[in-house]
């Protein structure tokens, strides 16, 4: 198991997340008049204060040229520890579409979640500033913020990470003569609740059968060639794909086989459709009327109220369908006369071999 290299970055892009929060701030200075004299955005850094705080202690005289500039906020990752409390079960798996290929389905294991210690460090020379910065800040975080982070590319697997803030605490390493620079220091404390994926499989997930197919042979013999085929396929009974094709255009009753919508544009004959749990068969399309057959597969017609979202079911939901979900059949028959039989390792029918066929019908 351990060995097999993968890099999803997901702690890098949950950095880079949290940090984009405040990499947007700016403070205001005005006159007596309340006129803004001086708009200054504030800096962002991943790094340790300590680093700054070195650098200021270096450079106390505020007339160097070469004095580090405030206010400067920065943050850095300050713990890493996993999170009980989100456990989530082990074994347990989802499927997911391939972002390249819509239609090819991966199954993958859950996520587990950590979370991620964040400290962010606001200094400035004036408290009127910290002021700003922490007023600007501080009415989002009730006491948790959620930021949308795309963690898996590949499956295209985005998540609301909650960002909870944990404390506020303020230093002031004022000491010194006027010819000391002063830095206020307010630090914030932060939870990232996030979430680790393992390695995402390669190829199309095996596991559930999506075919079945039966072949009737003219003679005993496995080997004497099919005369008929029937092919059974499940097809899905509500959306998985979350495909929206229109709203109800008025209230339908259980009974309604006509049906009204707002667009019918990406409808079509001969399909599936679902509102709510109903599953219904379109026969006909007039004008701005869907002709239903109602209840389809097994599923109970009921009335449904306008509005109503009209979701598409098609063959991307088929291959979506859970091992213990609802689901229908489609089914085919073939009739043959090319004398062919079909073949398991290639998935193609060949011809028989002469001496064989012949040798079948002489028993």
């Amino acid at each position: 198991m351990l060995g097999t290299y993968y890099y999803n970055e997901i702690f890098r892009k949950t950095v880079v997340a949290f940090g984009t929060i405040f990499n947007n701030l700016d403070i205001r200075h005005t006159d007596s008049s309340g006129n803004v004299t001086s708009v200054i955005k504030v800096p962002l850094s991943y790094a340790p204060i300590q680093k700054f705080l070195a650098r200021i202690e270096q450079q106390a005289d505020i007339g160097s040229k070469n004095a580090i500039t405030l206010p400067r906020m920065s943050f850095e990752m300050t713990s890493l520890n996993y999170d009980p409390s989100r456990k989530g079960t082990v074994t347990k798996q989802f499927k997911a579409f391939n972002k390249s290929n819509k239609t090819e389905v991966k199954k993958v294991f859950m996520p587990v979640p950590y979370n991620m210690g964040f400290e962010l460090n606001i200094m400035t020379k004036l408290n009127e500033d910290a002021l700003q910065i922490i007023e600007q800040i501080l009415p989002y975080f009730q006491p948790a913020y959620n930021v949308s982070v795309k963690l898996i590319d590949e499956i295209d697997e985005t998540k609301d990470i909650p960002v909870v803030l944990e404390s506020i605490s303020m230093r002031d390493d004022y000491d010194g003569d006027f010819n000391k620079r002063r830095v206020l220091l307010y630090t914030l404390q932060f939870n990232v609740k996030t979430y680790l994926y393992g390695p995402i499989p390669a190829g199309k997930t095996p596991g559930v059968i999506k075919k079945v197919q039966v072949d009737y042979h003219t003679a005993s013999s496995k080997k004497s060639p099919r005369s008929m085929r029937y092919i059974g396929k499940p097809t899905a009974t509500k959306n998985y794909s979350g495909t929206q094709a229109g709203t109800l255009a008025g209230s339908i009753e259980a009974d309604t086989t006509n049906i009204t919508v707002s667009d019918v544009s990406l409808f079509s004959e001969q399909s599936r459709i679902t509102i709510n749990d109903e599953l219904m068969f379109i026969d006909k399309i007039i004008g701005s009327n869907l002709v239903v057959s109602r209840g389809y597969e097994n599923t109970s017609a009921v009335s449904h109220i306008a509005s109503t979202t009209i979701f598409i079911v098609d063959t991307i939901d088929d291959s979506l369908i859970e091992p213990e979900d609802d689901f229908g059949f489609s089914g085919s028959v073939e009739v043959f006369s090319d004398e062919k039989v079909y073949n398991p390792t290639t998935g193609t029918d060949i011809d028989v071999e002469p001496w064989l066929w012949l040798k079948i019908l002489m028993k």
